[in-house]
């Protein structure tokens, strides 16, 4: 359908996502062409984004893939006019690139904060910089910038996840009122535990500050049942198409955030208790660790 405005929901939709080589940004590149819309795909990984769109093509869709660092304004922006200058528009702009350091902040090194803000916070900037202007002179647009749970809530063991996230959402929702006006909508995407690669690695360009943390991860974030990809992406696309500002799925982290708001305390206690969970399975897998190296040195 289309919108009052011009804006395509989401037959016949031109739409940039960038990370659009795994995870969130694969998934949502796959279900967009399935209704319809011509995605790219923006990645580092660039065979592999090629690999996504090729299967997106053989599929009957549309797509194309890029290589594209999202650190690199001046890349992101002519990705963008490219773009327009192709189709003649832009009606989304997926700024979804993102890693993990995942680790206790006292084993961070500058460089690592550094990367974490380059991709996940300047990478957002960058995306909106290039893509807004666009989208205010043809009076319609939508911005989708990918935050965090983390980015609503406190992340321990994440910090550096956390600030980023958390400055993306306060970017979101400050540019939804200025934008809403000239015809552009803009919305903060806020997954709770999604099966991605950034889930227990940080994602192919992140890293684990300790390096038995991916089994602790693993053991910490299977019992709060991580959604599938592809059905978080049908679940976030029609929030997106229902204009929401901060859209959270799975529904129940909607809770765990209300909970937040309405008592800091509740969700204190529950960072807390995740934080205490991640530093009993770190001291087991250590002590295995040791068992099995003592086990290997007898």
């Amino acid at each position: 359908m289309t919108e009052a405005g011009g804006l395509r929901v989401y037959r016949d939709a031109v739409a940039v996502i960038t990370g659009g080589a795994s995870g969130i940004g694969r998934a949502f590149g796959e279900t967009l062409a399935r209704r319809g819309a011509r995605v790219v795909l923006g990645d580092l990984q660039a065979d592999l984004a090629e690999e996504v769109a090729a299967g997106i093509r053989s599929s009957g869709g549309r797509a194309t893939a890029v290589q594209l660092d999202v650190a690199d304004f001046k890349a992101v922006e002519k990705l963008i006019q490219e773009t327009v200058a192709g189709e003649g528009r832009l009606d989304f702009m997926f700024n979804n690139a993102g890693i993990a350091i995942a680790g206790e902040t006292r084993y961070c090194q500058i460089e690592d904060w550094n990367r974490v803000i380059d991709i996940n916070l300047r990478g957002v900037i960058n995306g909106i910089q290039a893509a807004y202007p666009v989208m205010v002179q043809q009076g319609f647009g939508h911005l989708v910038n990918t935050a965090s749970m983390a980015g609503l809530t406190p992340f321990p063991m994440n910090a550096s996840y956390a600030t980023t996230k958390h400055a993306v959402v306060g970017l979101t929702t400050s540019l939804r009122i200025e934008a809403a006006p000239l015809g552009v909508r803009v919305s903060a995407l806020c997954p709770g535990v999604i099966r991605t690669p950034i889930l227990f690695d940080g994602g192919v360009h992140g890293k684990l500050l300790q390096p038995l943390l991916h089994e602790a991860q693993q053991r910490m974030w299977e019992p709060l049942r991580p959604l599938d990809v592809n059905v978080f992406a049908e679940k976030a696309l029609r929030s997106i198409a229902r204009n929401e500002a901060i859209i959270i799925h799975p529904a129940w982290w909607r809770v765990a955030w209300w909970l937040h708001r309405l008592s800091p305390a509740i969700g204190f206690a529950f960072a807390r208790q995740m934080y205490n969970s991640a530093q009993k399975e770190l001291a087991a897998a250590a002590e295995a660790d040791n068992r099995k190296a003592a086990g290997t040195a007898g």
